[in-house]
């Protein structure tokens, strides 16, 4: 029998408590919504949970430049007037606003995949979960889309320090640009994005033909996709483009983005999957058996987002054959609901031939995983005493809901 997954799940019971604005369409309430699906499931059982710690600034100029963090931690909605100039320079607009409590929310999303990340570094774990990170649109200096620090880019950087290589795969319905740009020249991650493209769709990035450049050519790997694919079509696209790399680059740990608004029903994208859809691309992803950095990301339809992370939680966990659909406690409400919603797939077979064949030709030219010469390991940002379980290695002893 093979042995079973070692899963760590971080969540602060914080972090589900801010709000963009009233008419912003990202919802951190819905992580909340998630936990409490995950709590009432009993998958917390199945996992040693933690609480996220918050990342600090320091932590957060691993990637970002110093004016920028700094700005970030100090402006307020009451002094945003007075520092326009700043709030242009860096982005801040209806999409990213300044709202109350802004850096304690990027702090607690960070702080959880920085610390994920040095688990999976020490081998406390196989499977490492952080719902409230995957923010893939941030730059060095600027906010972009919902998003104000690149968790995911600071979160690689980590895993690098002990990993040749890392591969990183984004489900989101947005192209993962902020994270192909922070790696586009190098040959340790390769980039892979499976997004909505053409018509001015955000982030208007993300051509099959942006392949990366310098010693990264051919390590971004980009899936442009049209309105309404449904899962048999994406997955004939995602399952042998993911094989192929896994063949030729050889990761050392992956890193996957689950952003849930490639959901059909997603108030901002227009994607056909399914909640089962959507796991099996986990699901597959998980059975490759190469130590596995999971985060979130998009989704706009706050119930379909903790619905979908709930049941992948429950895919990573190995009990998603067991969970009933009816929620506890709620007989109303659906895990996986039946859908009435419909929108015509616009993706011809002979489109999607074409991006197969020339993905999957720019992934034959990698015909040896790249060398990497070794330099010392920074030291960690937090402290792992506690993790570690001398009696038991392999039986972490935390097995309870964060409070």
């Amino acid at each position: 029998m093979p042995k079973k997954n070692r899963i760590a799940y971080y969540f602060h019971p914080d972090v589900g408590h801010f709000d963009y604005g009233k008419c912003h369409p990202m919802k951190p309430e819905r992580l909340a919504a998630l936990h409490s699906l995950v709590t009432n499931y009993g998958l917390h059982e199945h996992m040693t949970c933690i609480e996220s710690p918050r990342a600090s600034a320091v932590d957060i100029t691993r990637f970002h430049s110093p004016e920028y963090v700094q700005f970030l931690e100090h402006i307020t909605p009451e002094t945003a007037d007075q520092h326009r100039d700043l709030t242009r320079r860096f982005n801040m607009d209806d999409d990213s606003p300044v709202f109350p409590g802004m850096f304690s929310f990027c702090s607690l999303y960070t702080g959880g995949t920085i610390a994920a990340a040095e688990r999976l570094n020490h081998q406390l774990c196989d499977i490492a979960i952080n719902w409230s990170g995957g923010l893939h649109h941030a730059k060095k200096d600027a906010a972009s889309g919902f998003c104000y620090v690149n968790d995911i880019v600071i979160g690689i950087m980590e895993l690098l320090k002990r990993h040749e290589r890392v591969l990183y795969i984004d489900i989101d319905v947005h192209h993962g640009d902020g994270v192909q740009e922070a790696f586009s020249k190098s040959d340790r991650v390769m980039t892979m994005s499976f997004h909505r493209y053409g018509d001015l769709f955000f982030p208007l990035t993300g051509s099959m033909y942006d392949v990366g450049r310098g010693d990264g050519r051919f390590y971004s790997v980009n899936v442009p996709l049209k309105p309404g694919i449904s899962d048999e079509t994406y997955h004939s696209l995602f399952k042998p483009i993911v094989k192929k790399a896994v063949e030729t680059f050889d990761p050392k740990a992956i890193v996957m983005q689950c952003g849930a608004d490639s959901l059909l029903g997603d108030l901002l994208g227009n994607f056909s999957l399914t909640i089962d859809g959507h796991a099996e691309c986990i699901r597959y992803v998980k059975n490759f058996g190469i130590p596995m950095l999971v985060l979130g990301g998009g989704g706009y339809t706050p119930k379909n987002v903790s619905r979908c992370w709930a049941f992948e939680t429950a895919v990573l966990v190995e009990k998603d054959q067991e969970i009933p659909n009816i929620i506890p406690e709620d007989i109303d409400y659906d895990l996986k609901p039946a859908s009435t919603l419909s929108i015509a797939d616009e993706n011809p077979t002979e489109y999607l031939s074409a991006i197969r064949s020339f993905v999957l030709s720019n992934l034959h030219m990698i015909r040896s995983p790249p060398s990497m010469q070794m330099t010392p390991i920074v030291d960690d940002y937090y402290d792992h005493e506690d993790m570690q379980n001398d009696d038991e290695p392999d039986e972490p002893k935390e097995s309870r809901p964060p409070v």
